[in-house]
């Protein structure tokens, strides 16, 4: 399933003035506005294993934030430009990148509506896969409605990021209120 459409926003560069980030070299980036979310940069090797290409996170306080999604969307596109995800040269890699920002909105959006808003957005990028986790203080357990019905409005969350990533779930912490839902989703080819 992709989120393919005639005109990718995606493909049109870094939103100007949008989420604020940290470049690769942990410069601030240009047009951040004054008391934007905060957020940082790090790389790593995967697991402590050479020759892997190593993993790159990038993180995103939302908590406090207003307009935490197209935040959230606008952060999220920047690593995926600063990763060479986008601009896409293909119709699949642009659906791929579509994709994660969708799930993006959607597990910020799920962390609005059911939980006290989300705290944190990751995105941990491996060479192959991406990692997605929105970190929210509900104690709810998210989950796909079943039976799904196309045709009605609401209760579509979970199952756009069932469809459309490798694998997702939950992770609690013991003695920690809140909850992280994580998402993986394939790099472009």
């Amino acid at each position: 399933m992709s989120t393919t459409r005639p005109c990718s926003p995606g493909d049109r560069g870094p939103e100007p003035g949008g989420a604020a980030g940290v470049s690769e070299e942990g410069a601030p980036s240009m047009g951040a506005p004054a008391g934007a979310a905060a957020s940082s940069v790090s790389s790593g090797s995967v697991d402590g294993i050479a020759g892997t290409g190593g993993r790159q996170v990038r993180r995103l306080v939302l908590e406090g934030e207003s307009g935490v999604v197209p935040l959230a969307r606008d952060f999220t596109r920047q690593a995926l430009y600063a990763w060479g995800w986008l601009p896409a040269a293909t119709a699949d890699q642009r659906a791929a990148g579509e994709d994660v920002l969708l799930v993006v909105s959607e597990l910020v959006t799920n962390a609005c509506l059911h939980a006290e808003g989300p705290d944190e957005l990751v995105l941990v990028r491996y060479d192959k896969v991406l990692r997605l986790e929105v970190s929210d203080r509900g104690t709810g357990e998210p989950a796909p409605r079943t039976p799904h019905r196309a045709g009605r409005p609401g209760g579509h969350g979970m199952f756009i990021v069932q469809r459309l990533c490798l694998d997702w779930g939950v992770v609690r912490v013991p003695g920690r209120a809140g909850k992280t839902v994580w998402a993986e989703l394939g790099a472009p080819l």
